[in-house]
């Protein structure tokens, strides 16, 4: 078979910048919700070393250097995840999504004892798609009717911060386990939906971590159609640095199925889900 003289299709096509110039209407916060979801799994599968220097190509965000993954053939795993986040764009569009996690884990066969995980939580306004970063700065949230400048500039900040995060956490296990969850908005889902590339998976109550957790906020951005909010729930040993008063929230050992990640005003009924999974791949760390 031969080779195409593009081998590397990289999930941000544009060269000149990582987020739209704008944000006034439905179509340009969908597609700002989705540059922002991808850059954030781009930068942590970076910074946690789990795929060789070739599955990213390289961005620019003001004076950031960004590696985002793209589709290098040499390395199926980079293959597998971008499947997974356009599963999740296909979900987006639909205005299925409710949450999509990201979990790492050691022991075969036990995806529910895990060792660090990562949570995207998704709402939609009346009025659009909003991206929702729960944090304890306000400087991190902005409400319907921030202007496109507005909501760069707190775009910006959580991808500091999350880069910030990763940096400080200590190294994962050597050989670790990846699998990706999705839950639904019951009331508009269909029953049968699945995005392309996942399957039905089996629904797990409860999700164990093998050491004692942290769970550490990362921000809010809201364009005024999309939210969605990014938490890290990692074992404590890895993060005894991290500003507490910046990421850290009160610590648990068991993560209930009812939305990781809860609201106080998530609407009635929108807030049971349904689980997706996709096979799952290994990785070791380098």
């Amino acid at each position: 078979m031969g080779h195409s003289k593009n081998t590397h299709k990289s999930l941000d096509r544009t060269e000149e910048t990582i987020f739209p110039s704008q944000i006034t209407n439905e179509h340009e916060s969908l597609i700002m919700v989705k540059k922002l979801f991808a850059t954030s799994i781009s930068c942590i599968m970076y910074i946690r070393g789990l795929f060789p220097e070739s599955s990213y190509g390289e961005r620019h965000l003001e004076d950031l250097r960004l590696k985002i993954l793209r589709e290098d053939n040499t390395c199926p795993g980079s293959l597998h995840i971008i499947k997974w986040i356009r599963g999740c764009f296909d979900a987006l569009e639909k205005k299925y999504l409710h949450m999509a996690v990201l979990i790492l884990y050691t022991t075969p066969n036990e995806p529910e004892e895990v060792t660090e995980l990562y949570q995207f939580k998704f709402k939609y306004t009346r009025e659009g798609a909003i991206m929702d970063f729960d944090s304890y700065s306000s400087s991190t949230s902005l409400k319907s009717g921030a202007n496109s400048e507005d909501i760069k500039k707190a775009s910006v900040f959580l991808i500091r911060k999350l880069y910030m995060l990763m940096q400080n956490l200590g190294p994962l296990p050597n050989n670790v386990l990846l699998t990706m969850k999705l839950h639904y908005y019951n009331e508009v889902t269909p029953r049968d939906y699945q995005p392309p590339g996942f399957k039905e998976g089996v629904n797990s109550h409860i999700l164990l971590f093998e050491g004692e957790p942290v769970n550490l906020q990362v921000g809010l951005v809201s364009t005024g159609f999309h939210s969605m909010k990014v938490k890290v729930t990692t074992e404590a040993t890895r993060a005894p640095s991290l500003e507490k008063n910046l990421f850290q929230e009160n610590n648990t050992t068991e993560i209930t199925h009812q939305g990781l990640d809860c609201d106080e005003d998530d609407e009635e009924g929108n807030n049971q889900v349904r689980q997706s999974l996709l096979i799952l791949c290994w990785f070791s760390p380098t």
